[in-house]
Order: C-alpha cells, then sequence, then structure tokens
C-alpha cells in the first residue's frame, strides 16, 4: 500500500529523514517538488541479454533495429551483457549496439565474470563501465555495481562501490531528478536482494530520487518507496527464458517529462 505523500513542509522538517522514509516518503523529492524537473526525452532500459554465441547475432539485429525506431537519446543495459563473461560473447553484443545510433550504458551483471571473480574480458570490453554516472538534458543517472562476481545472491554490496557512492554523492545536484540503475535489485522483497540494499537507497534519501532500474531476475515487477519506483523487467535474451514464466522478451521504452519517468514494456518482435 502507498502512502499519500501530501505533507506540509513543516511536517517533513518535524519528521526528518529517517522518518519520512519509515513513513514510505522520500525526503529529497519532497523538497525538490516543483523544482529541478529536468528535460524530456525517450530512452531504453534492457537486462538479461544473456549473448552465448553466434545463433544469438540474428536475434540482436533485429532488436537493435526495432530500439532504433523509437528514437532513444540513450540505452541502459542493466546487466548480463553475455552468458559466461568470455570477450567472445561481450564483444559481437557490444558491436550490435552500436548501430543503435544513440550512447549505451551499462553495469556488470553475475553472468558477465569469466571466473569467481574474474571480470577482466568485461573491463576491456566495457572500460568505465562499473560505477559511473551522468547527466541528460537536467537528469542525473547513476550506475552501481552491485555484483560479487559470480555469486547469484545472498551477499552485499562491496565497499569498492559504497565507497565510489560516497565520494560521488556529494557532487550531485539534490534538486535534479535521479535515476539509478544497477544488476541486482535493490526493491523489497527479491530473494536475491543484496543484504545492505536498505543502506545503499538511505544514502539517496536527500537527493531527487524518481526511480531505480535493476535486472538479474526475469520478470516484471515493480516495488514502491513512496513516489520512488524500483523495476525488473523480463529478460531480453535469446538464449535464456523468463523467471516468471512469461514467453514475452523485450525492454522498457522510458520517458523523463515533468520530473518524473514513465514506462512501457516493448515486446521484441520476432516476425
Amino acid at each position: 500500500m502507498n502512502t499519500p505523500t501530501t505533507i506540509s513542509r513543516r511536517e517533513a522538517l518535524r519528521l526528518g529523514a529517517g522518518g519520512l522514509l519509515a513513513a514510505g516518503l522520500w525526503p529529497g523529492a519532497l523538497r525538490a517538488a516543483g523544482n529541478g524537473k529536468g528535460g524530456e526525452f525517450t530512452f531504453i532500459v534492457v537486462n538479461d541479454l544473456h549473448y552465448l554465441n553466434e545463433k544469438c547475432g540474428p536475434w540482436f539485429e533485429k532488436l537493435i533495429a526495432q530500439m532504433k525506431a523509437a528514437k532513444p537519446e540513450f540505452c541502459l543495459v542493466v546487466g548480463d551483457w553475455a552468458e559466461d563473461g568470455r570477450a567472445n560473447q561481450l564483444e559481437p553484443v557490444r558491436d550490435a549496439f552500436k548501430a543503435l545510433g544513440a550512447p549505451v550504458r551499462g553495469v556488470i551483471g553475475n553472468h558477465d565474470y569469466l571466473g569467481p571473480k574474474d571480470r577482466s574480458a568485461y573491463e576491456k570490453v566495457f572500460p568505465d563501465q562499473l560505477n559511473h554516472h551522468f547527466e541528460h538534458r537536467d537528469w542525473q543517472l547513476v550506475a552501481l555495481d552491485s555484483s560479487a562476481g559470480q555469486l547469484p545472491g545472498g551477499f552485499p554490496i562491496q565497499p569498492h562501490t559504497l565507497r565510489w557512492l560516497d565520494e560521488q554523492l556529494p557532487k550531485l545536484d539534490k534538486q535534479k531528478p535521479l535515476i539509478v540503475y544497477t544488476h541486482f535489485p535493490l526493491g523489497p522483497n527479491y530473494p536475491s536482494r543484496p543484504l545492505n540494499a536498505n543502506p545503499v537507497l538511505e544514502r539517496f534519501k536527500e537527493h531527487n530520487l524518481q526511480t531505480v532500474f535493476n535486472g538479474h531476475y526475469h520478470g516484471l515487477t515493480e516495488r514502491t518507496l513512496g513516489e520512488v519506483v524500483l523495476t525488473t523487467n523480463r529478460c531480453c535474451s535469446f538464449s535464456r527464458k523468463n523467471h516468471d514464466g512469461s514467453k514475452e522478451k523485450g525492454y522498457f521504452l522510458c520517458r523523463a517529462k515533468e520530473g518524473k519517468i514513465t514506462r512501457e514494456f516493448v515486446e521484441m518482435k520476432l516476425g
């Protein structure tokens, strides 16, 4: 159940950040209401591609052509680009996305590791695609490495990510709307949710956080913390199935407008 977010400034100050979070509200978003709306644009979010071998090539050619027709201004790939973290899997999927004609940003997933802790191929193919942030039309986007090698869950987000986040957050504008994207789901009630997801989210409590995009769970889900929406999506893989039993494969087509994000699931057309 969502808690109503109509609250006076006096009441917000009385509750403080901790009380607002407990009430299902988000302090930074409340303070930024009416300000920091950012620009309007369309973008794509896709997760769990799991490129396996050359049989996946035609699938990704059709996928990118379909995405390109929507004229996105950028694309976010939310982890698991490859099945086994090999260069001969990561390179073809990287090259396929060059045909999109728009910037592509991503994060690492547990399947993007060569070995238990070996991400050397990923770092070579995708330099600077671990923890990073960028700005687009007065929106701020923060990518977090939530992985711990090949582990599929049951661990905390690692210290190097926490250190990076603590260094970068003071540099962000608290008024401008903010998007976070990471592979492992940060929303409540996922078996693979990082053990320290709550304190990670609380680091953003003073910022105008609007949306968190996640992967790993191949299924269409939504969680909310006040007005902050945390999602997972069906996978967009030729070689893998969805965890929720659904047959559709696809991606989110998202629109930023008036400081909010709307999204729709777009099914990959096989014909």
